[in-house]
This record gives structure tokens, C-alpha cells and sequence, in this order.
């Protein structure tokens, strides 16, 4: 099952895709969809959105968690020990776009890098979980680029203001639920940036597979229906590139794909000509 949020006639509207057939829901969002704790909802079945109709899937996520440093071979590129617990940090709403929409480059920066990462979709509400009920709690899967103002993220070390302005960060296309993907067995994960393809890699080689960050974040706090947990990059970000670093430039498209949930198709655009100064 494939679940969805599109824009419609200046409203939004959540839709499920199963068997080939793809049904327009009478909530706003997934987020709306998974509170009500009801997959099956009857609505109108309908043609399958077009691209741009797209949006993130959940449009105000409660909560949206992030593991930092989560690769064997992304902690391998950067120096880095594998860490013996997750690094979690923490993004807001703010940050999110949809699948197709335009990344805000910000003015501030000149060292913006790419970060393609598989997103568990938290369905029910848990806390103090064991694999069994982390591995029950996860409603689907998403993608999402944690692109990361590096110059920013460096000033201090809480990377939180690298990790948080406004409109940088795409999630999408849609929520596949656990039936359809399994990351343990492994889903290729890819990010290009203008056609040149600079990470590559497999959900397998996660230090800490989706289910344990669940059940890790569950020790100290409630996860609820909409929250996202994502689960950090794999090697060949911008950061690591040597003898010199490569960055994301104004007019570049960033390719985001992981197998078996679709792709990311977004465009670098200068954040003046987004948000209101």
C-alpha cells in the first residue's frame, strides 16, 4: 500500500494506491490519516496524482527525528568511530518541502550538501517499545533529503540551526507501508545532483536499522502517529568529497531515490526568491 497527500483545488487531500487503484481519503494529510488509526478508509477512487500535485505526506509532522552518523561507510569517510548509541537530533516543519518542490538556498551559505536518507513513518503511538512493538509501530516508509547547511551546522556542536532552515528539506513521494519494503533486507539508496551520481548505497549497511531507532527514541519519549524517524545518509556527501569538497549550486536538481518507494526530483533555487524577507 502507497499513501499520499496532494494539493487540490486550494485544499490538500490524503489518497491510498493498492492493486493498481488509487482512492482519494476525506482527511487532509496521512498524518490525518494515521491518527484516526484507520488504513482502510473508504473514499472516491480517482486517477493517480500527477507529480506536482505531490506533497510531503505529512504536512506537520509533531515530531520529525533524525539520526546522525548512521552508515558503516558514511562513518568510514568521515573518520568517525561507530557510535555505540543513535545521534539524534531534531528538524521542525519548517524545513520540510514536497517531492517536486524547489530546495531554498540560503544566502547565508556557500556549503550546502546533499543527504539522501530512508524515513520510518511512526502509525501508532508508542513508548517503551521492544523490537516487536518499534517494528509494529512503523506505518511506512518515506524518503527524505536532509539537506544540510554545513558552515552552520559546524558552528557549535549541536548541528541544529544546519539542520533547520526554512524550506530545504524535500520528503516524499509517498509512505509504503512494511508489506511492500523491507530495509533490513536491504533498498538501494541514490542521490545525483545534475545527472552525476554521488551516493549509492544500501539500507543494510545502517548501523541502526529503522525498528532499533525506534525503539531506542521510545526509551526516553512517546512517538506519535505522523512522527518521522529518519535514518541518517550514506557515504558520498558533499562534506567527505576530496582533495576538495563539491556543494550544491543555484540551478542544480537534486535526484533523491530509494528502491521501492520512488524518487525525489527537486531544483536548487535561491531562497530570496521563496520566502518573504
Amino acid at each position: 500500500m502507497r499513501l499520499g497527500t496532494v494539493a487540490r483545488s486550494g485544499s490538500t487531500q490524503a489518497f491510498r494506491q493498492e492493486a493498481g487503484e488509487t482512492v482519494y481519503l476525506p482527511v487532509p494529510d496521512v498524518g490525518a490519516l494515521l491518527a484516526g488509526g484507520d488504513l482502510s478508509l473508504p473514499g472516491e477512487p480517482g486517477p493517480a496524482p500527477a507529480p506536482e500535485e505531490l506533497l510531503t505526506p505529512v504536512l506537520r509532522p509533531g515530531k520529525i527525528l533524525c539520526a546522525g552518523l548512521n552508515f558503516h561507510d558514511h562513518a568510514e569517510e568521515v573518520g568517525q568511530e561507530i557510535p555505540e548509541h543513535p545521534t539524534i537530533f531534531a528538524k521542525y516543519a519548517n524545513a520540510l518541502v514536497g517531492p517536486v518542490d524547489p530546495i531554498a538556498m540560503p544566502e547565508e551559505s556557500e556549503k550546502i550538501d546533499w543527504e539522501a536518507e530512508l524515513v520510518a513513518v511512526i502509525g501508532t503511538t508508542v513508548r517503551h517499545a521492544d523490537a516487536g512493538r518499534a517494528r509494529a509501530a512503523i506505518a511506512g516508509y518515506t524518503i527524505m533529503n536532509d539537506v544540510s547547511v554545513r558552515d552552520w551546522q559546524g558552528r557549535t556542536s549541536e548541528w541544529f540551526q544546519g539542520k533547520n532552515f526554512d524550506r530545504t528539506t524535500p520528503v516524499g513521494p509517498v509512505v509504503v507501508t512494511p508489506d511492500e519494503v523491507d530495509p533490513e533486507a536491504g533498498l538501494a539508496v541514490r542521490c545525483t545532483v545534475d545527472g552525476v551520481r554521488h551516493q549509492d548505497s544500501s539500507t543494510d549497511r545502517m548501523i541502526f536499522s529503522a525498528v532499533q531507532l525506534v525503539e531506542y527514541l521510545t526509551r526516553f519519549m512517546t512517538l506519535e502517529p505522523g512522527d518521522l524517524v529518519a535514518c541518517g545518509t550514506p557515504a558520498g556527501v558533499g562534506l567527505a568529497k576530496k582533495p576538495r569538497r563539491i556543494w550544491l549550486r543555484d540551478g542544480q536538481e537534486v535526484v533523491t531515490e530509494i528502491e521501492g518507494i520512488g524518487e525525489l526530483r527537486n531544483v536548487c533555487t535561491p531562497a530570496e526568491d521563496l520566502l518573504p524577507r
